[in-house]
């Protein structure tokens, strides 16, 4: 589904990626590992078209989504939650849920049917969806966060540092909500980012271990 190929990024003259190899097959669930500064951020950037490549290739269903450009990328049925979250806090939380299926154009009976689904996943965010974003805790924007992407990433979402910032407790509550999405999305593909593999383990099928800009399967078992 979604394939790296050597791909080399630069930012203000330093590499910062450097020649990764990394695949999500269709409902693939892979972790993307590394401390503070590997270039796991980047990465999904890098996918999202928030980077340029210096080199490599990026494909997705067999497309080349350097050809696609970054404004588009949501409409091939990828969703993104960045680490810092990026909501509008004057919108209402279901305003920020739906701003990304109107930008897609999305009909209203489908961003309604994606809207039920969402809440059915996080019911947590269903009970203060009129609330302004901006008054939100960083667990509850989180969970907006990945609400968020879900309304368009029917194949891929991609979730950068979802635990980072987060109190144990809430990492927990976190964590159950991503194997409700496994149970109730089975053909979603995910790849996540994270500092702490340990996080992970009991969501994920495969790893990458991200060191200095260069990947290599990892395993997270034992």
């Amino acid at each position: 589904m979604l394939t790296l190929e050597r791909i080399d990024v630069a930012i203000a003259g330093t590499r910062v990626l450097r020649g990764v190899d990394l695949a999500v097959d269709h409902s693939g669930r892979v972790a993307l590992v590394g401390r503070n500064g590997a270039g796991k951020t980047t990465t999904l950037r890098a996918i999202m078209g928030l980077v340029p490549l210096s080199g490599g290739r990026i494909g997705f269903e067999g497309q080349d989504l350097s050809r696609v450009p970054a404004h588009r990328r949501t409409g091939l049925a990828i969703g993104y939650a960045p680490e810092e979250r990026r909501l509008f806090s004057s919108f209402t939380v279901e305003e920020n849920l739906r701003l990304p299926a109107e930008v897609v154009g999305l009909s209203g009976t489908e961003t309604r049917r994606r809207l039920d689904k969402t809440y059915a996943i996080l019911p947590e965010i269903a009970e203060f969806k009129d609330r302004k974003a901006g008054g939100l805790s960083g667990g509850q924007g989180k969970m907006v966060a990945l609400g968020r992407a879900l309304m368009t990433g029917t194949k891929l979402v991609l979730l950068d540092e979802p635990f980072q910032g987060l109190a144990p407790a809430l990492a927990r509550r976190y964590a159950e909500t991503l194997m409700r999405l496994r149970e109730a999305e089975p053909d979603l593909a995910i790849l996540i980012t994270e500092s702490n593999p340990d996080l992970l383990k009991p969501m994920v099928d495969s790893a990458y271990l991200i060191e200095r800009g260069e990947v290599r399967l990892t395993s997270l078992r034992g």
